[in-house]
Formats: structure tokens, sequence, C-alpha cells
């Protein structure tokens, strides 16, 4: 295994530089602050209408909470009055063209492409972007992301199963990955809820590949803005505190909060009291009783879903989700 010397000087000073420079640009003017102003139901008839238009095809992907949760923030000039119309617009803007120039709007429809046969006349008139499809789902058979659940505060939580990652991945097709199935959980969270959990697995990872690692920070911070409320990884181990080394200096401050790195015990605790059902939701992986794999297997144990190569089930993954959103709005009620 390749170790930490080795690994940072595969990632070059002119790429972290870039990263720093590309994050600090998407940052300018952004201040911490806290609280939160009115926004009223013209301001956001106003906001989303100016992005339907914009952005006929993907302006439903923000939900209104969302929406005003940006809008209500202090603005970082003044943080005694809220943020200008104008300025929501702009930072508004930024994410829904990062999302056009990545191509998130259209990852889902490679994974029916990718489930779909061979033969079918897209496949057959387009083979690069068949080809793009099946990258795709080649890095979500293998289960190392999903959403399953959601706390006591009706966030989804991300598990990542980091012993199941590759060690020579397709950085490109990992981060779509990551991209679609953060879409996925975003659009089944309840309402009112704008930010998920994240909780990683970090037994036997992989080597790090810094140019994924630094790909995914900043998918983070330009595209997904607000929506990581906590990522909690156990155990900690050599290879983490590397990625977290390399990481932390691109990271917002307000972003680098939000990382907790524990040991196995001190995960469950913390967990009894995120998830739904407390300890009878941690899974087998992390000391507890709840097996995952019935749902998210290796992929050595996995059928295909459909006519293609998709193996990961994906639509009953947010059928699951669905159910869970569902059930805890259900209990607000009560």
């Amino acid at each position: 295994m390749a170790n930490n010397q080795e690994i940072q000087a595969s990632v070059s000073a002119e790429e972290v530089e870039k990263a720093k420079a590309e994050i600090a640009e998407d940052l300018d003017g952004e201040a911490v602050a806290s609280g939160e102003f009115e926004v009223t139901q013209e301001e956001m008839s106003i906001i989303r209408a100016e992005l339907a238009c914009e952005f006929p095809d993907d302006y439903t992907y923000m939900s209104d909470a969302y929406l005003k949760s940006v809008a209500s923030k202090p603005y970082s000039k003044d943080p005694t009055i809220r943020r200008p119309l104008e300025y929501t617009m702009e930072k508004l803007t930024h994410v829904m063209e990062w999302r056009e120039q990545a191509g998130s709007p259209d990852m889902e429809n490679l994974v029916h492409l990718a489930n779909g046969p061979e033969t079918s006349p897209e496949a057959v008139e387009n083979p690069a972007r068949l080809a793009k499809a099946k990258a795709l789902a080649t890095s979500l058979n293998n289960a190392s992301i999903y959403w399953h659940g959601v706390t006591k505060e009706g966030k989804p939580i991300l598990w990542i199963r980091c012993g199941r990652k590759p060690w020579y991945p397709n950085v490109e097709s990992e981060v779509n990955a990551l991209m679609l199935v953060a879409d996925a959980g975003i659009k089944c969270m309840p309402k009112d809820v704008t930010d998920f959990v994240v909780v990683s697995d970090s037994s036997s990872p992989p080597p790090p590949v810094p140019s994924f690692m630094i790909n995914v920070l900043k998918a983070l911070v330009r595209g997904y803005p607000d929506r990581l409320n906590v990522l909690l990884s156990a155990p900690v181990s050599s290879i983490i505190q590397f990625v977290m080394n390399l990481l932390l200096p691109l990271m917002p401050g307000r972003l680098a909060g939000k990382f907790l790195l524990k040991d196995e015990e001190s995960a469950r605790e913390i967990l009894k009291g995120w998830l739904a059902n407390g300890e009878d939701d941690i899974p087998t992986f992390l000391g507890g009783t709840v097996d995952h794999d019935k749902f998210f297997p290796e992929e050595a144990y996995s059928k295909k879903q459909g006519q293609g190569t998709l193996k990961f089930d994906y639509f009953g993954m947010i059928e699951r989700l669905q159910a869970s959103a569902k059930e805890w709005e259900a209990k607000q009620k009560k």
C-alpha cells in the first residue's frame, strides 16, 4: 500500500492551489453569520419565476424550503440585514449553472440507459453516451454510497462504505455517481428539510485518490452549498487522517466544522441520538443489528436490475427513502 508521502506526491501543488482558488471564488464575500430574516411570498415567487425562466428543465430541483433558507440568511457585508434578493439570485444561479455544466440533471437518464438493453435506439445511435452510462453503473454497482433512513429531525442519511470503494477508480464516473445519489436524496427530503447527514464506515478504505477527493470537495462547495448538515466517520485510520489533512486547508470554515472523526464506540453513541429509532437503526458494520446488505449487497451478490449493466438497486433505494420521509412526516402530525 502506498504511504502518505507517495500519495501526497501524486497530487501536485498546482492542483491544490487551483482547487483553493476555485473554492475561494465561490465563497467570495461569504461570512459565517447566524440568524434568519423574513422572506415574503412575493419574493419567493420572483425567485422561483427567475429560476424557471433561466433553467426550465431543472428549476424544480430546489424546493421552496431550500430557496427560503438561502434567501433568509444575513448579508455577509452587513449581518444586521437580510441578503438582497439580487445577491440570493446570484448565489442560486451559480449553483444551477454548475449543475448544468456538470451534467447533474442528466445523470438519472444515464441510469435508465445503463439499465436497458444495448440494442435500444439511444444506445445504438450514441455509443459514447452508452459508455458513459455503463461507467456510471459500474461506480454504483459496488454499493459504496446509498441512502437509507432518516434522522430524528427527518434528515436523509447517506451511508458510505469505504471498504467497497475501488483502488483504481474512474474519477469522473465516481463523481457522477455521487452527484446522482446526492440529487436523489435531496429530491426525497421531507417537507421543510433542506440538508442531509453522512455516516461513513471508514474501516479498510482503499488508498486515497487526491484528484477524486478534491473533485468531491469542489462539488460539495459549488453544487451543494448548505446541504451537508454533518459527516460522521468511524473508525479513524491513518488514511482518513491523511484525507482530512489534505482537504481541511481547502474547506471553508463552516464546512470544516461539520466533520466528526470518531472511534466506533463513540460513533455508536452519537448514532443512538441521531437515528430515527435510535440504537435499533445502527447497522451491523458499526456494531448494530440492522443488516444494510439485505438491500445493498456487495456487487458479487447483486443481480442485474434490468436488461443492462446496473446491479445497484437505485430505484428501490429511492422508494424506501420516500417511504421513510413520509413516515417521518406522519409522525410530526401526531
